[in-house]
């Protein structure tokens, strides 16, 4: 009995220790199961999470920026640098973190150096205290940021950065343009040439350990630096132009003027000047319309400064020399109905006097003598339905009909530079074209070492003979224009603007030319805008500008004298006569409107 008790109790023994070493067997398979299938979960199904947080923990990569290139003028004189500036950012998470809030003075004393109302900026810095980053403010100076460093606020950090800076200002604002806050290009150069300014800026990846030492590089990537652009401008022609041109606008009210400065024998633009302008350090409370640059966007209608034109079409096309004579007899005729007129009868003409006199008849005699389609190819070829080549962002082609049909009358109204629309820059590459013996070349805003390969569009022989007969109308008749010791040749254009449905009240004068021509080597363009004074013709409100400007862009550039009259004299009745044209020029363009 005792004995089979003793047998039974030791079977209960060894079935208990079995079942619980298959327990603690079975537990540690299961542990080793689970560890396995960890493993293989996260070595196989999902590598890249511990990958992720080792590399936050030891990868590093240490940014090499680079600063925006420099733009200088052809003397090499900066239009536009990159100071160097620093950002004041914030980390939300640790002001939560060090309770930054409660340090009311400190936050105070921030928000007065920025400017910035004290309550807006802690409840945009607190809005979201998992945010690791918020902008407090962009580009503050170096002592701005000297003073908030000192204020040593939890979680307020400073990072370098570099700001535009325009010394020039407004006198060069349209042509150089100006960057937005993060260093983008947004007008003129800026943004015609952004991706060469801006460069690329390099890298370099690295692990640390747990001590901040570099243990491994891992990659190595150079920046590449921007590039440096010189201007074709000369800025010192550029703030004389400037200079005149704000005093002409503010003398004779008007809305607004541009002034273009070329170089004839290489197409360059040693002067681009609008008025209104901005200044582009402060482009705060800045009107839209002030940021166009009038000089190559806005078009308007020529008028006589296109007479040169339609007498070179004539010699070009055989149907008159340079003696011709021409019977403006009685001093009006009708063409389809339409009158066109010179203010008197002033019988027989040589091309020089129908310059002198800027003749309406002479014109239309000589537009009319030559076939339609060598007329209008001739104005074609002179660049007025195409832009000038400077690559600016903008430009206006101008605005030239190429319909099939044109009756006698627009042809006589074009012969004098009506019927189509032009920018003071085209009417400037006409111009540099006529001073450099006819050779059609692209205009540039960036200094060429080398003349670009033109297009020959007209005669050197003619084109001699129309400067010359330029040179009298500037002493005959537009002595506003004369520079003291050159010979200067040029014409004016005083036009109605146009308005829906016809021509308004308002006016627009010019006065496009060229000097010394005993050899060339500047045109100049003045377009006035909308004068509100009692003067509006080109030779009284144009004319003085370009003198000013053509003479201290010949000194500045050591251009020497050849021989001009003085400049001061007076305005004299024959610049009253060719006024008298102007006017009926203008009433002549008014019955074409109207009928």
């Amino acid at each position: 009995m005792i004995d089979s008790v003793k047998r039974k109790s030791g079977q209960n023994k060894v079935t208990a220790v079995a079942w619980r070493f298959y327990v603690v067997l079975a537990v540690i398979v299961l542990i080793y199961l689970g560890l396995l299938a960890r493993a293989a979960y996260i070595q196989v199904i999902e590598p890249d999470m511990l990958k992720k947080q080792g590399d936050l923990r030891s990868l590093r990569t240490l940014a090499n920026t680079v600063q925006r290139g420099s733009i200088v003028d052809r003397n090499g004189d900066r239009l536009a640098i990159s100071v160097p500036v620093e950002t004041v950012w914030a980390d939300p998470k640790m002001i939560a973190d060090n309770n930054a809030l409660g340090m009311t003075e400190h936050w105070q004393a921030l928000a007065d150096v920025l400017g910035q109302d004290v309550d807006r900026l802690t409840r945009r810095v607190s809005k979201n205290p998992k945010k690791r980053f918020v902008y407090v403010e962009r580009k503050v100076s170096p002592a701005m940021a000297n003073y908030i460093k000192e204020l040593k606020i939890p979680g307020i950090f400073l990072r370098k950065e570099s700001k535009r800076f325009y010394p020039a200002g407004e006198i060069s604002a349209h042509v150089v343009g100006f960057t937005n806050v993060d260093d983008k290009g947004i007008e003129g150069i800026e943004r015609v040439y952004d991706q060469l300014l801006t460069g690329v800026g390099g890298e370099k990846q690295f692990r640390k350990d747990a001590k901040g030492r570099k243990i491994e590089i891992l990659s190595v990537e150079e920046a590449r630096p921007p590039q440096d652009l010189t201007l074709s401008i000369d800025q010192r022609i550029q703030a004389l132009a400037y200079k005149e041109l704000k005093g002409a606008v503010a003398a004779f009210k008007a809305r607004s003027g541009s002034v273009v400065v070329t170089n004839v024998h290489t197409g360059e633009i040693l002067a681009m000047v609008n008025n209104p302008s901005y200044n582009p350090n402060n482009l705060a409370n800045t009107a839209t319309h002030r940021l166009r640059n009038r000089a190559i966007t806005d078009v308007f209608e020529p008028g006589s400064t296109m007479k040169p034109l339609t007498v070179l079409t004539a010699l070009e096309f055989g149907s008159a020399e340079p003696g011709t004579v021409i019977d403006t007899n009685p001093g009006w005729m009708r063409l389809g109905g339409r009158r066109v007129s010179d203010p008197r009868n002033r019988g027989e003409l040589s091309l020089t006097e129908i310059l002198v006199t800027s003749s309406n008849m002479g014109t239309t005699k000589l537009a009319l003598s030559v076939p339609k389609e060598f007329l209008l190819d001739k104005f074609f070829e002179m660049g007025f339905a195409e832009d000038t080549g400077t690559g600016l962002i903008g430009e206006s082609p101008g605005m030239l009909s190429d319909r099939s049909r044109w009756s006698k009358f627009e042809l006589a109204t074009l012969s004098w530079g009506h019927g189509l629309a032009i920018s003071p820059v085209q009417l400037a590459r006409f111009y540099s074209t006529l001073a450099n013996g006819g050779i059609k070349r692209p205009l540039s805003i960036l200094k060429t070492d080398k003349a670009p390969e033109g297009e020959r569009v007209l005669s050197a022989h003619y084109t001699g003979e129309v400067l010359d007969m330029l040179e009298h109308v500037v002493k005959e008749k537009v002595t506003n224009a004369k520079v003291d010791g050159y010979r200067v040749g040029g014409k004016t254009g005083t036009t109605i603007k146009a308005v829906a449905g016809g021509y308004g009240n308002d006016y627009v004068g010019t006065f496009a030319g060229i000097a010394p021509l005993s050899r060339p080597e500047l045109a100049v363009v003045v377009m006035i805008n909308e004068p509100g004074g009692d003067l509006y013709h080109g030779g009284e409100i144009a004319a003085p500008v370009f003198s000013r400007v053509m003479k201290g862009a010949l000194q500045l550039l050591n251009i020497a004298p050849d021989g001009g009259a003085s400049a001061a004299l007076p305005q004299n009745n024959g610049q009253k006569t060719q006024d008298r044209q102007t006017d009926a020029n203008m009433a002549a363009v008014k019955e074409q409107a109207n009928a």
